[in-house]
């Protein structure tokens, strides 16, 4: 067998999987297995949604407090903890112990010490209150069950004036369209304040109200 016909089957199979899992996604919320880190941390992810962009569009500077909300193994959580230094904060939470053993791996691999992490569901108010200059939800709201209580857990989390940056990439299997999540954060109390991409990838930085 060839490698083109390798890489054919690999193609075919992987888009079958993604298909499959967004059938599933639509009649329940279904976090991303550990086993499934390939659909987090690829070269189109990376391409479409990297880590130093989305830093870049969110605004993190040295010294900042920063919620990594669903942070999975850390593709954020890690330049995050470079960007904001030892002056600064990250707060990473999953739901999933595999992902945050992952990051607590790579943690302490590269000896960051300013990364905290926490299990919990969001939208079930485990969140500290008023804290954070800014948060990251990255292709993560469409696995929340109630997507209206974790947004307004997030908002009440961040400083008056600190910015959520959302991104939806498709074709994640969750993947929620940019008009869905403006109503959304809108509702939730969000001001959407920036706007970033395509619908195909796009970020929305929304700013809790002073």
């Amino acid at each position: 067998m060839t490698a083109a016909v390798i890489l054919s089957a690999a193609a075919v199979a992987a888009l079958a999987f993604v298909l499959a899992w967004r059938l599933l996604a639509r009649r329940a919320s279904l976090p991303c297995p550990t086993a499934c880190l390939w659909l987090l941390e690829n070269r189109m992810m990376e391409r479409v949604a990297g880590a130093e962009l989305l830093l870049d569009r969110a605004g993190v500077q040295p010294g900042m407090t920063v919620l990594d909300a669903g942070c999975g193994p850390g593709r954020l959580t890690i330049p995050l903890a470079a960007r904001v230094g030892p002056a600064g904060q990250v707060l990473a939470v999953d739901l999933q112990p595999g992902m945050l053993d992952r990051l607590q791996a790579r943690l302490e691999s590269q000896a960051f010490r300013n990364v905290r992490t926490l299990r919990a569901a969001l939208g079930a108010g485990m969140l500290p209150a008023g804290i954070f200059d800014r948060a990251f939800l990255v292709t993560v709201l469409g696995e929340i069950p109630d997507r209206l209580a974790a947004l307004r857990e997030i908002r009440a989390a961040l400083k008056p004036g600190g910015v959520l940056s959302l991104t939806e990439v498709f074709p994640d299997p969750h993947y929620q369209s940019r008009q869905s999540v403006r109503r959304l954060a809108e509702a939730a109390g969000f001001r959407v304040v920036e706007v970033f991409g395509s619908w195909r990838a796009f970020t929305l930085n929304l700013a809790r109200p002073e």
